[in-house]
Formats: structure tokens, sequence, C-alpha cells
């Protein structure tokens, strides 16, 4: 972890509190020794952070202070927390604790106003250990670091087969997720569901940058799509 990003999640931890939490305490929920909490503790206090600590009793940061409210409107604040949980529920362990991190500074910078409205969101994301999750992460990274992987696979008439590909792109339909691949086997592109990969190995290869076999050629000339999700 950053020492921005751990500076962040100590004064989240110390919002709010009525009472101290020791530096013990805070070390634990950190994952870090005490004397690196004293250390952040002091930056902290010298960069302007009103925060009291006693000996033997713990820290505590002086009422009144909060953090500078997010320049975000409600509906916006609503999209992000609603895709956030989603991202919790349905990819893989590894990025889903990415983004409850990502949820606890949100919150962590609304103003108690917006904050009461949060807690009253009619949405809730049931996080259920669906078919295909555990190779989520495996497939991301094939994917961002462009390795080639080999996977047995069954196809919806109970044929199996296997295959070498490059993983392109995943998408999400809801109930469950493809992978996009270019296909050694048929030369082509081709989607496969997560669920109905049956064992799935990465390879120490990686497949080369082609101007045909992309996400990008696959969206807008064989399928014919504005990827609307594309960063501008």
């Amino acid at each position: 972890m950053r020492k921005s990003e751990r500076l962040f999640q100590l004064v989240t931890l110390l919002q709010g509190r009525r009472t101290a939490i020791t530096g013990q305490a805070l070390a634990e929920k950190l994952g870090v020794g005490v004397r690196t909490v004293y250390r952040d503790i002091q930056a902290l206090v010298l960069s302007g952070v009103p925060i009291d600590g006693e000996a033997g009793v713990g820290y505590r940061l002086r009422a009144g202070f909060d953090l500078p409210p997010l320049m975000f409107e409600m509906k916006e604040i609503t999209a992000l927390l609603v895709g956030n949980r989603m991202v919790q529920a349905w990819t893989d362990p590894e990025l889903g604790e990415a983004a409850r991190s990502a949820e606890a500074k949100i919150l962590a910078v609304l103003t108690p106003p917006m904050r009461n409205e949060i807690a009253r969101l009619p949405y809730r994301i049931p996080d259920f250990d669906h078919p295909g999750r555990s190779t989520h992460a495996l497939l991301r990274h094939a994917c961002e670091l462009r390795l080639k992987v080999s996977i047995r696979y069954r196809n919806m008439q109970d044929q199996e087969s296997e295959r070498t590909l490059w993983p392109l792109g995943m998408v999400g339909w809801g109930d469950h997720w493809t992978l996009l691949a270019w296909c050694e086997l048929r030369d082509e592109y081709r989607n496969f569901r997560f669920d109905r990969i049956l064992r799935m190995d990465c390879l120490p290869e990686h497949y080369p940058k082609h101007p045909e076999r992309n996400l990008d050629h696959y969206l807008n000339d064989v399928v014919g799509i504005e990827d609307k999700q594309k960063p501008a």
C-alpha cells in the first residue's frame, strides 16, 4: 500500500469515531507496524490534520474536521456505488477487494446529508459465488498482459475441445461472463462462457499486437457497434 493511500485510510478510520483508537489497533487494520502508524500520524499532524493523542488511550480526530466532499451530484454518486457493488459481487476477489476499498474512500468524503441519502438507496446486489468467478482474475490478467491461455472447453452441445486463445476482452451479461478471444484452432474470433471453461492455464507466451485481432476491431468492424465504454 502506498503511503498516500495509507494516510487516507488513517483519516477514514479516525473520522466519525467518538472514542479514541490505539496505535496497535490502527496498525492491525492497516496491516503495518505500530511504528509506521506513529510516523503516519505525525505526518498527518504536520500537514494540518487535527489528531489528538494520549499515551495509553489512543488517537482521535478532533471534532469538526472533515475531508472536502467530492464534487459529484447525488445521482452520480449513486451510479458510482451501484457499479462499484456490481464489481464486488460479479468479478474476481482481487478486483472486488479493490472496489470495496474505493467505496470506503467515496463514503469517507461525502457530506453527512449525502451519506444519509446513500443509506436509503434501494439497490441491493447479491454477492453470489457464481460459476466462472474463480477464473475471472486469471483471464483479466491474461487480457492485461496479452498472455496466451490454454483451455479445455465444453460447448452448448456438451462437446469438449482443447483451445489455445489470445484473450482480448471480457463481456459481462448480468448472469454470466464471456471471454472474447482469438482462437488459434479456428483461426478467428470466438466467445467463451466462463462457466463452460473446464480447465485453464496461462501460458508463458505473449501474443503479438495485431490490427485485426483486438477488441476494438471486433466491436467496430466485425460486430459493427460503437464502443461507448472506451475512454475518450
